[in-house]
């Protein structure tokens, strides 16, 4: 067996290492950079790949998959001077392998720090009220910002949205008795509101019976008015006894108003009773003469009525 028995084996396995040691596997989700004497030169992506061995060796590894940063928690001064606890999480995915690997060093924690101080500056830049209300527009704001910021490093910023935001203890109180007084303001206002239409209500009602009680009135002075000028047109044809039945008339209303009295226990008749049933009887001839056939049914509404006899005492 002679040396070159020896040397062609022991070259054939040195060929075969150095074949193996520039054969490089990349997992899926991965890019690596490959640096030649220290200086970038290509990017592996993934699957099989070839490098010149003990010349190009790996540089960084690239995690290419979207990843998640969770954002401390950090206390935030609103425009209203207002401290309040704030955090986080943002999301992110490497584009650009290189610029990720040599643009920037510690890529995690600049993407960290860059949210933290960008959410100071949106938070502190609206009031309290706005703060809480508004979550929506601050991490969209957020968003576009360290989006912007960030894309010089070969990545994408694809979310950053703000967990929690909690106030002191003693400002959450003020804020709970501010909510229950604006509620019971509304309350007031509410009923405030309601008597005033009850109220409106009731003055139209008023209004309206107003209106009609006029209306009556205006209708019962019509009436009046027409049977004075019948009695007067009478009187100007020279017939007194139209004038007699209208005195007679009113004569009887005001007795039988004295009558109906409450209050009155005694009424003392000015003439005897005999005189008032005969004038009684006259207002029915009266008013057939004056008025015709209209008369009868006057008559029988003035048709004095019976008086028992009483027996008188011996």
């Amino acid at each position: 067996m002679t040396g070159l028995d020896i040397i062609i084996p022991v070259l054939i396995v040195l060929v075969l290492l150095v074949i193996f040691t520039g054969i490089k596997t990349i997992p899926q989700g991965y890019n690596y950079t490959v640096e030649r004497f220290g200086r970038y030169t290509k990017t592996l992506t993934p699957g099989l790949n070839l490098i010149v061995p003990f010349i190009d060796r790996i540089g960084a590894k690239m995690n290419m998959m979207e990843q998640v940063l969770n954002v401390p928690t950090q206390e935030v001064i609103t425009k209203d001077n207002a401290i309040v606890s704030v955090d986080g999480v943002a999301f992110y995915q490497v584009l650009n392998a290189p610029q990720a690997a040599y643009q920037v060093a510690g890529l995690q924690n600049a993407i960290l720090n860059l949210t933290m101080t960008n959410i100071r500056s949106v938070m502190g830049s609206m009031d309290l009220d706005e703060l809480l209300s508004n979550r929506d527009a601050i991490n969209e704001r957020l968003l576009r910002i360290v989006d912007e910021a960030a894309h010089v490093w070969g990545i994408k910023v694809t979310r950053v949205e703000i967990k929690d935001i909690n106030p002191p203890a003693n400002l959450v109180e003020s804020m709970a008795r501010q909510m229950m007084a604006e509620r019971n303001k509304r309350a007031q206002i509410l009923e405030a509101e309601g008597l005033k239409q009850a109220q409106v209500l009731e003055a139209e009602g008023r209004r309206e019976a107003a209106f009609r009680d006029a209306e009556a009135r205006e209708r019962g002075a019509e009436a009046e008015a027409k049977a004075t000028q019948v009695v007067s047109d009478a009187i100007a044809r020279g017939d007194v006894q139209a004038l007699n039945y209208f005195v007679a008339l009113k004569y009887t209303e005001a007795l039988a108003k004295i009558g109906s009295a409450t209050n009155s226990k005694v009424v003392l008749m000015p003439m005897e009773a005999s005189s008032l049933i005969g004038t009684l009887g006259g207002i029915g001839s009266i008013a057939k003469e004056v008025f015709g056939e209209g008369g009868a049914q006057a008559n029988a509404l003035v048709r004095p009525p019976r008086v028992p006899s009483t027996p008188r005492s011996e």
